[in-house]
This record gives structure tokens, sequence and C-alpha cells, in this order.
């Protein structure tokens, strides 16, 4: 039977590939999924706790907490298709002056 440590112990290693992808890559799309695994070992920690108090005040801040993620993702991707259209690369180290 799965526990709370089970679904923690997978939510620790979830947010700690995410900080290594996020330290690590010069990607940015790499770096934005590498976000997004850090905002879904949240989402884990938050449904376990939740399951395991029997309150649902987590789980919709799960939902919630989802649904911003995917307008997130939206408008990076958007920010990312704009610099690469005027950068034509997608790497951060080549991308250090922010000008008009």
């Amino acid at each position: 039977m799965l526990t709370l440590t089970h679904f923690l112990i997978l939510s620790f290693i979830l947010f700690s590939i995410g900080v290594v992808g996020v330290l690590s890559r010069r990607n940015i799309i790499i770096v934005l999924m590498s976000l997004e695994l850090v905002f879904n070992s949240a989402n884990v920690s938050l449904a376990a706790f939740s399951y395991y108090l029997h309150s649902l005040n987590g789980m919709v801040f799960v939902i919630f907490s989802i649904t911003i993620a995917a307008a997130e993702v939206a408008v990076g991707l958007a920010i990312l298709v704009a610099v690469f259209r005027r950068r034509k690369t997608v790497y951060v180290d080549e991308l250090n002056e922010m000008r008009g």
C-alpha cells in the first residue's frame, strides 16, 4: 500500500530533477519543462496531503495551480517564439541583454 511517504519521495525526486534541469541546461524549452516538473512536484505533495488529511482544500488548490501552470506555459512559449524570431536562438547564454 502506498503511504504519504511514498508520495513525498516522488515529489522530492521530481523537484530535484526539475531544479537540476533549470540550473544545468541552457535551452529555454528544457528550462520551461524543468520548471513544470517543479510545479508538478508541489501539486503531487498538495494532493497527497489533501488525500491523507481527508480534505478537499488541497485538491481545489491543485486544480487552480494546474490551470495557472497551463496559462504560464502558453505565455512562456509565446515569448519563446518571439525571442526566436528576433534572435534566431533559444539558448539562455546567448540572450544576455534586454534591449528593444
